[in-house]
């Protein structure tokens, strides 16, 4: 059966009914309006009370009459309560790592989960463990990892867990080899992910491959050069925190992505380099829109996601305010 229209924002048909005819006739009164919607009277008064409730309308104190909110406010309240009771939603699915743990349990004679440190056979394992460790990642994942290239698989397999995971808040730093941007491929899906919020830095001298997530859990291969003899899992902290130093160190020697040469080879100390598409759009929204909320709302992006560009782009053109940064992305024609 058909929905409808607004039922995507928890507006029944009934309420949007209700709704519609008060656009239709703003100012009435609520008195017979059961029958001429051939609903019943408490029906009706329980809808009013939500539409109200929801900000969709409004009584006036005089006559009690009822006034409907201007459509594009009324649904952008409605995606904000939209928005806010999902990602509610998401972070009670992404904290529910005790319900493996649980079902673990129901094993029995089973293998308790690792305390220590965990070894992984073959790819398939490492890879399986790989997306349940990113689905449950609630606060930051780090990486290095010194591929030259990425196949069409590979980008395909990581773009949904990597998007997936900057759309919920996770904040990625990763650390790839320089050579990567000389595969057109790999630099596209690389700048995509920048484009999303991701913070990527290149590096041309590390052999260290490793993952950590939510600075609890670290991965790193039994042998750097051939990934397909396995992996070790660590849980300790002291481990752990080893391997975090370690990635420090090498973020803090690399360059970050948007300086470095592209697949042509560039460099130099030219001007900045162009924005990006997400970036022009931060740039536009930067003189348009009033509140970041509103800003990010039309970006599509988290309001976290949408702060960072703007001090990124700040940054980049050595501004000290928004309005000075729409100023200089003005005079070099970036807007």
């Amino acid at each position: 059966m058909d929905e409808n229209e607004m039922s995507v924002f928890g507006v029944p048909e009934a309420e949007e009914e209700l709704y519609r005819h008060f656009l239709r006739n703003p100012g009435t009164r609520a008195d017979g309006l059961h029958l001429l919607l051939g609903s019943r009277p408490r029906a009706t008064r329980a809808g009013i009370a939500r539409l109200q409730e929801l900000g969709l309308l409004h009584a006036e104190d005089t006559e009690r009459r009822i006034f409907p909110a201007d459509p594009e406010v009324a649904l952008a309240r409605l995606v904000d309560v939209r928005l806010h009771a999902l990602h509610q939603e998401l972070q009670r699915v992404t904290r529910s790592r005790h319900v493996i743990d649980g079902l673990r349990a129901e094993q029995g004679a089973g293998t308790p989960p690792p305390q220590g440190i965990e070894q992984l056979e073959g790819l398939a394992q490492i890879r399986d463990r790989i997306d349940d460790l990113a689905f449950f990642a609630r606060d930051e994942i780090l990486s290095v990892e010194p591929y030259t290239r990425l196949s069409a698989e590979n980008i395909a397999r990581s773009r949904p867990l990597d998007l997936r995971c900057l759309r919920r808040g996770v904040r990625i730093r990763n650390v790839v080899s320089s050579t990567a941007l000389q595969d057109p491929p790999t630099a596209d899906y690389l700048r995509e992910l920048a484009e999303h919020g991701a913070a990527i830095r290149v590096t041309a001298d590390t052999t260290e491959r490793l993952l950590v997530y939510d600075r609890r859990t670290a991965l790193v291969p039994l042998d750097p050069r051939d990934t397909s003899r396995g992996a070790l899992l660590a849980h300790r902290s002291g481990l752990v925190s080893n391997i975090i130093s370690l990635f420090e160190r090498i973020w803090d020697q690399a360059d970050d992505l948007a300086g470095a040469g592209g697949p042509a080879g560039g460099g130099g100390e030219s001007a900045a380099p162009a924005p990006s598409g997400i970036e022009r759009r931060v740039l536009v929204s930067m003189c348009t829109a009033g509140k970041d909320e509103a800003g990010a709302r039309e970006l599509g992006v988290s309001v976290r996601t949408y702060r960072r560009h703007v001090a990124d782009l700040m940054q980049t053109l050595g501004a000290a305010s928004r309005a000075q940064a729409a100023l200089l992305a003005r005079e070099r024609g970036w807007i």
